[in-house]
């Protein structure tokens, strides 16, 4: 996960260079339609089911709430289903909020309460993955299992186990300000190069491309620079509820696949109820390259998570 978005990171310096003139012409030629009122996430709903179980979908960096189709049509009929697509992302209104990552989170608590709904799973891939264990932790009596899909607490101190937020900070930085200044054709182009990584079906490249044209540059900016600078490790020892983890192994030697495994682990050391497993054929969105793996596994993991012990 490090090595793909450290690439989509070095992929965007160049390409803000190469492609935006001036950041204020980028920012108007990149930046979807824009309110300060504009919700933080959009929500599509499958509605009630009789068991009254609910599961919350949260996409990653740029992604649409598509990305869950196989799991929403694998659960719809045993839980209520809430996909979200980011504000500011594939076409998600965007918003002024600030902080970014820390409005996105409070509105989801919120979305939990306005809803009444009781102790959902919370699932996530990527940046979402990050969400979904924030969540957990800031609201540990609301929410019930967490799936993390290849998304972590501190995403700086997987490639350093010893960076911290202070340290990552000024890479953060040039992150924010060269992902703000792209324009529309840069970010397209950025997410297409970053998916042809992150996904072996060619046909998500094309739509990541399509999600990164709608995409809003600043916002853009703003998530990974939080998510870089953002070290929640402190706060999981509040998480109750069972937490699963999927790692993206793919191309990984059996020494690299134990030694990034182990580091997935050390992030969730402070997590009573913790499992990390490894998806060894599988890019970054593991829902897609490994569908029936990803979905038996998680299957798995919630009906662990519903018997009582």
């Amino acid at each position: 996960m490090t090595r793909i978005l450290l690439t989509f990171i070095a992929g965007s310096l160049a390409a803000s260079a190469a492609l935006a003139p001036t950041t204020a012409h980028a920012q108007a030629a990149g930046t979807p339609a824009s309110t300060a009122a504009a919700p933080p996430f959009t929500v599509a709903r499958t509605g009630p089911v009789p068991s009254g179980r609910s599961m919350i979908l949260i996409p990653g960096f740029l992604s649409a709430g598509e990305v869950w189709d196989g799991t929403v049509a694998r659960f719809r009929s045993d839980y209520d289903m809430h996909v979200l697509t980011l504000a500011g992302f594939a076409g998600s209104p965007t918003t002024t909020a600030d902080p970014y990552l820390a409005t996105v989170r409070d509105a989801i608590i919120q979305y939990i309460r306005d809803h009444r709904l009781d102790h959902p799973v919370i699932m996530g891939h990527s940046l979402g993955g990050f969400m979904s264990l924030w969540i957990a932790a800031t609201s540990p009596a609301l929410v019930g299992p967490i799936v993390a899909v290849d998304g972590v607490p501190f995403l700086s101190a997987l490639g350093d186990t010893t960076m911290t937020a202070t340290r990552a900070g000024a890479q953060a930085e040039m992150m924010r300000t060269a992902m703000s200044g792209m324009t529309r054709e840069g970010l397209a182009a950025q997410t297409r190069m970053a998916m042809m990584q992150q996904v072996k079906d060619t046909a998500w490249h094309v739509k990541g491309a399509r999600w990164g044209a709608v995409s809003d540059p600043n916002i853009a900016g703003r998530a990974l620079a939080a998510m870089l600078t953002t070290d929640i490790r402190p706060e999981l020892h509040r998480i109750r509820t069972p937490v699963l983890m999927l790692m993206a192994g793919n191309g990984l030697n059996p020494e690299h696949q134990a030694t990034s495994l182990a580091r997935y682990e050390g992030q969730l050391r402070t997590v009573t109820n913790a499992r990390v497993v490894a998806a060894s054929k599988a890019l970054h969105f593991i829902m897609l390259d490994e569908p029936v793996f990803f979905l038996d596994t998680v299957a798995a993991f919630l009906t662990r998570a519903a018997t009582p012990r």
